[in-house]
């Protein structure tokens, strides 16, 4: 439903007000005894008590001299206007059921020099039926997919899939546009291709997605770039019904690094997921604990304040697992369940964002110069 208007929302009203005084809405699931988060959207109890207000009063309006500008919605970008757009050439057809093996597609940039993108945003024209897009930067004479065609949708196995590229944008259910504050930003390096992973999933009736990459440019080359580095476990096995299985994955940073995000990913199964760091000769905190994992609105906690992470700092990750028949979204209590790409296999992933000097890439930051 949209909430662009009183309209819109009025009929609404009684939905709103289960939904934020069981605090289901906003979408926020960090454990607030641990960590702060620029972006949290959790009510206040004053901004809950207000709505509350509103509706038992009769959920009437206000004066529409006092309503905001319209907003062109979904036509408009969350973004702004953007200084690039790159687009699918062709839609890609979505049949009506059937499981959809991952869709790769290669966009060249067609650069001439190195950008800066400051905001980037996923915009698919047919959202209900994208699990996930990841758009990689694919550097100019990389071998990851050389001979495959550009702009053509392909299927990989997951062997094959595999690259160490760096990631613009991991597009989820609750996160489909990011950015960084000036001085910080991503670099897409002259004559480089983005390669779209594409997740589809089917809706009970065909249909067709064509995606956009909308992307703002840093005004001016920033002092530090920004990286997406990530650790996963794909040597789980869920045993059938067990209710709390964890799955723990842990690393040493090889370089310093700001460590300015946290996104955990997981699959139907996934309850709950934590970010532990131990920095050198020292033992183990909590930096985001999300209790409540939720398929449905996978989100990105940027820190309120950028942690320096120096060389040697351990960093590690747990994702537990409900594959009991308590679970609503289990697609089987009774399987067996290992890593896989499906939403009825499971992941394990512990994405995270870090700040770097700006003449490091995603390659020199993992040569130890210590």
């Amino acid at each position: 439903m949209h909430f662009l208007s009183y309209a819109d929302t009025r009929p609404w009203a009684k939905a709103i007000r289960e939904a934020v005084l069981t605090r289901k809405m906003p979408p926020w699931f960090a454990d607030p005894q641990f960590g702060h988060f620029a972006n949290d959207r959790s009510l206040s109890r004053d901004e809950i008590e207000t709505l509350l207000h509103w509706v038992d009063a009769g959920a009437l309006e206000g004066s529409p001299k006092d309503a905001p500008p319209a907003r062109a919605w979904p036509a408009g970008w969350n973004i702004g206007t953007p200084d690039a757009v790159l687009e699918m050439p062709h839609a890609i057809p979505i049949p009506a059921s059937g499981a959809i093996e991952y869709q790769y597609i290669i966009l060249p940039t067609r650069f001439s020099e190195d950008k800066w993108v400051q905001q980037v945003e996923v915009r698919p024209s047919d959202a209900a039926t994208v699990h996930h897009a990841v758009v990689y930067i694919r550097d100019p004479g990389s071998d990851w997919l050389q001979g495959r065609p550009s702009g053509e949708a392909f299927a990989l196995p997951i062997a094959k899939s595999l690259t160490t590229s760096d990631i613009l944008l991991v597009y989820t259910p609750g996160n489909s546009f990011d950015g960084w504050k000036p001085g910080m930003a991503k670099k897409i390096k002259a004559g480089s291709d983005l390669v779209l992973q594409m997740h589809y999933t089917a809706k009970g009736k065909p249909t067709a997605d064509r995606t956009r990459i909308g992307m703002i440019f840093a005004k001016e080359t920033p002092k530090q770039a920004v990286l997406t580095l990530q650790m996963g476990n794909d040597k789980f096995v869920i045993p059938p019904g067990e209710a709390n299985y964890r799955v723990p994955v842990s690393g040493t940073l090889p370089n310093d690094a700001l460590l300015i995000s946290l996104f955990p990913h997981m699959h139907l199964r996934g309850k709950a997921f934590e970010y532990l760091v131990a920095m050198p000769n020292s033992g183990f905190t909590t930096l985001l604990r999300v209790s409540n994992y939720d398929f449905n609105w996978q989100l990105n906690y940027r820190l309120a304040q950028p942690l320096l992470l120096p060389a040697g700092t351990r960093l590690a990750c747990a994702g537990y697992f409900d594959n009991s028949a308590n679970n609503p979204r289990n697609p089987d209590s009774q399987a067996e369940v290992r890593f896989g790409e499906q939403s009825w296999e499971e992941m394990m992933i512990g994405f995270f964002d870090v700040a770097v000097d700006a003449g490091i890439d995603k390659t020199t930051f993992f040569q130890r110069r210590r």
